[in-house]
């Protein structure tokens, strides 16, 4: 049963409707977990009202780009100053010992952190199962918090042994990865308008899996209807390796194993090229921007001004935790505001353009046409940001959200459910999940 409520009198609702209307003092009435009304003295007999006095009020933030299982590999000291493929070598063989419990203990930390930062929908990609562990113990967690998840049940097939960058024993055979697809879309997965849980297809990367796994993961998909998602043209490691191995760039193999078309999305993209930007704009193939992992790897600044311009569909990505190394999304809108700025000048990428990136771009990578802008009809995911406190003190436009703060909500809703409440998660004890990775992490580190 969702609750009937009225969110009265914000400082200013920022809709990100068509219109892109900016409602001072508004009003929104959700019923059933869709938003009814916006506007101004909004009322409702059933309704439970909602102060927002104080507060700026946002849609939910979409993230399309996150690998939850890395919330246990945070700052590894080994990892901390290596660029990509090393960085990727030396966390190989920690995340080989992960078990369910690693994996969805993890996955309720990262989901959590993202609803603390106004996340109401997150992709993942989860691309190793290691000793047992399955994509349902992801989706399961996101069930626990209570956030939409699009869970992407992602592969490596190609080990050490046959010139890739995983060892062998993070590999699974080609056949096994694509049944086990079929099976979680089967079992797990939901077309329809408000859906919390979604699948998609996702071989790990160029450099992990083959190209008729490419190829075969792309007829799957399509064949089930349902999206695709990989790694791309990351940083200038992947170029070569492309180039070496493939004789092409990228956007070019992409194209050639069927992964292009609005049913695509790709993360990175540091290093997409003037044409392969064009490709993806004709293709309405999307891309999960994800500027703090970027920086963080020393992989470049992705020309997101220029992929934009030219109409390519841009969405935001926390990335692991293990390369970020936090999950707060409302901060990585203001790191990707300020790098396409340091790229092109101060007047290039405005706060309002970084948060439309962040709430309707999201939705519209990851084909969502039911969230992302508050708007009648749409899912009521909803995020309020208390600009009555010290990080916003003394700003003379609030709704210019990443330029003075807050970076954590005071109120989150998630199909008209309350996930976050007075800054405080309301949907699970945190502290017992903290206190459980903690353990788990103390084991690693003592292998």
């Amino acid at each position: 049963m969702h609750p009937c409520f009225i969110i009265r009198g914000a400082d200013v609702v920022v809709t990100m409707d068509d219109a892109r209307r900016e409602i001072k003092g508004g009003d929104i009435l959700v019923r059933n977990g869709v938003i009814e009304a916006v506007g101004t003295l909004l009322y409702d007999d059933d309704a439970q009202i909602i102060d927002g006095r104080g507060c700026v009020v946002t849609p939910g933030l979409v993230n399309t780009h996150h690998h939850l299982f890395q919330t246990l590999t945070r700052a590894v000291p080994e990892a901390q100053n290596a660029l990509l493929f090393g960085w990727l070598q030396q966390l190989y063989p920690i995340w080989a010992q992960f078990t369910p419990d690693h994996m969805r203990t993890s996955a309720m930390v990262g989901l959590a952190e993202l609803a603390f930062s106004g996340c109401s929908l997150t992709s993942d990609h989860l691309y190793l199962y290691p000793n047992g562990s399955r994509l349902e113990d992801t989706i399961d967690a996101a069930k626990q918090v209570g956030i939409r998840l699009h869970a992407t049940r992602g592969a490596m097939s190609i080990g050490e042994s046959d010139g890739g960058l995983p060892p062998d024993s993070l590999v699974e055979r080609e056949d096994d990865i694509l049944d086990d697809c079929i099976r979680v879309i089967d079992a797990f997965h939901d077309p329809n308008p408000g859906a919390m849980i979604r699948i998609g297809v996702a071989p790990c990367s160029p450099f992990s899996v083959s190209r008729d796994l490419m190829r075969n993961a792309a007829l799957l998909a399509r064949d089930k209807g349902v999206m695709m998602h990989t790694h791309l043209a990351e940083n200038d490691e992947d170029v070569a390796y492309s180039l070496e191995k493939f004789g092409c760039r990228p956007g070019q193999y992409a194209q050639d194993l069927g992964w292009v078309g609005p049913d695509v999305w790709h993360a990175h993209c540091v290093k997409l090229d003037v044409s392969e930007i064009e490709l993806f704009a004709q293709t309405g193939t999307g891309v999960a921007h994800c500027p703090c992992s970027n920086c963080r790897l020393g992989s470049g600044i992705a020309p997101v001004r220029a992929m934009r311009d030219a109409g390519v569909n841009v969405g935001l990505g926390v990335d692991g935790s293990a390369s970020n190394d936090a999950g707060n999304l409302v901060s990585e809108a203001r790191q990707a505001m300020l790098l396409q700025r340091v790229m092109n000048g101060a007047d290039k990428m405005s706060p309002r353009e970084a948060l439309e990136i962040a709430t309707r771009g999201g939705a519209q990578v990851l084909g969502r046409d039911d969230v992302g802008q508050i708007a009648v009809g749409m899912r009521a995911d909803i995020a309020l940001w208390d600009v009555s406190d010290i990080e916003s003190s003394g700003s003379w436009d609030p709704a210019a959200l990443l330029l003075a703060g807050p970076t954590q909500v005071k109120h989150l809703f998630v199909e008209g459910n309350q996930i976050i409440k007075d800054g405080w998660l309301a949907t699970l004890d945190i502290r017992r999940v903290l206190d459980q990775q903690s353990m788990l992490v103390q084991g690693l580190m003592g292998r």
